[in-house]
């Protein structure tokens, strides 16, 4: 048989496959209600396809093994000639190693201090000096003495306390200006309790205050307390008392 015919006979039965597929195909379209027109381009069109996959897969010619030529024959390599011997040659003995010279004296040990240079002449301000050599020792600054604690630094004055109120109760320190309450409580602590004795402070004890009330760090002098309690002292009002006194401040 040849390979004509047997291309032949391989693409009828794809072409037949493909067809029978096709078949199928417009049945199932047809069965779905597809109109008759698109079921049978619909077989057509897979029977079409599949034909030229089929053939191209199935169909395909085969190339035929090629034959190998056979390998040539390998020459037999030429023996190799013998070679002659070497010739044995006696060797006069060999000169003794020369023995090393015994190395040079080490230089004098680093650690040995070279001779002290002298000069000729005495050095400038040599004699003043030497006269000047003795046992010093370094000795830290003195510790300072602890100073006893004291209430007054330099140009401040604590100003005189009382241990209590004197009779009648303390006055309403926050009738002045830049007093409230938490700071009246605080005067309270420090013995002040009235007017007259904040209006005789003198400049060092205010600078003290001012220094001394936690918080409230240079209100004496910043609000005036000493015209304020002057004038409360002597039994006077002023608009600020005068608003606290009404209730309208605390």
């Amino acid at each position: 048989m040849t390979d004509t015919a047997i291309d032949g006979g391989c693409q009828k039965k794809c072409w037949g496959a493909a067809a029978v597929i096709g078949l199928l195909v417009l049945i199932f379209a047809l069965a779905g209600h597809r109109g008759i027109v698109a079921a049978i381009l619909l077989g057509v069109l897979a029977a079409v396809l599949l034909g030229l996959l089929f053939v191209w897969l199935f169909c395909a010619p085969v190339p035929k093994p090629g034959t190998r030529p056979a390998p040539a024959p390998l020459k037999p390599a030429p023996a190799p000639a013998p070679s002659a011997p070497a010739p044995v040659t006696t060797s006069a003995p060999a000169a003794p190693a020369a023995e090393p010279e015994p190395a040079e004296k080490a230089a004098p040990a680093a650690d040995e201090a070279p001779a002290a240079v002298k000069p000729s002449k005495p050095l400038a301000g040599e004699e003043e000096l030497a006269s000047r050599k003795g046992s010093w020792t370094y000795e830290g600054e003195a510790e300072e003495a602890e100073a006893p604690a004291a209430e007054e630094d330099a140009g401040e004055t604590r100003p005189e306390a009382l241990t209590a109120a004197r009779e009648g109760g303390p006055d309403n320190l926050k009738e002045i200006k830049g007093v409230g309450p938490k700071l009246e409580s605080l005067l309270h602590e420090l013995g002040i309790f009235h007017f007259d004795q904040i209006a005789g402070w003198s400049a060092a004890e205010v600078a003290w205050m001012d220094s001394n009330l936690k918080g409230f760090r240079g209100r004496v002098s910043r609000d005036d307390w000493i015209g304020q309690a002057k004038i409360l002292a002597a039994g006077g009002d002023t608009e600020f008392s005068q608003r606290v006194d009404k209730g309208e401040v605390y």
